[in-house]
């Protein structure tokens, strides 16, 4: 079992299905930072597609002033490997609001999520990141996150 939160200041609270709404409102504000110009009305499908029990969810709130608002979010989905076939953990959101950043809420969730993931016999997880977040990039080196594949795409 994933253990208590270890940010000072902050508590941890498991997600589900029925916290759909938020985890959209979620997505379209961690896409409207990363990019304020590109549409956000697929976000909802997306959610739609991939919220199911088997896709955890955790949201961070804040102890002081007490309240019920999420301020950051780990959603987890699933990957399979291309080179091995192996299924593991994939990171579909990690968002934490402006105003709490910079404290550790990230990396613990991140944490979180290696711990959990050892816990259900998985040996790795994966992510990606785009190549303008720079403050991801980072942090995810800093957890340990190798490049290895570049998405690249061309405009039609």
């Amino acid at each position: 079992m994933v253990s208590s939160f270890s940010v000072v200041g902050y508590r941890l609270r498991q997600g589900s299905p029925l916290d759909r709404a938020t985890l959209v409102t979620f997505m379209e504000r961690h896409y409207a930072e990363l990019d304020a110009e590109q549409p956000l009305g697929h976000m909802a499908a997306t959610v739609d597609h991939y919220l199911s029990r088997d896709t955890p969810l955790w949201w961070v709130e804040a102890d002081a002033p007490v309240q019920s608002n999420p301020v950051g979010s780990l959603w987890l989905g699933q990957a399979t490997d291309q080179r091995t076939g192996v299924k593991h953990p994939y990171v579909l959101l990690l968002y934490v609001a402006p105003p709490h950043r910079r404290r550790g809420v990230a990396t613990a969730l991140m944490q979180m999520a290696h711990q959990w993931a050892k816990e259900q016999g998985y040996g790795q997880v994966s992510l990606q990141v785009f190549s303008h977040n720079r403050a991801a990039q980072a942090l995810y080196q800093k957890l340990g996150y190798q490049p290895e594949a570049i998405l690249m795409k061309r405009q039609l």
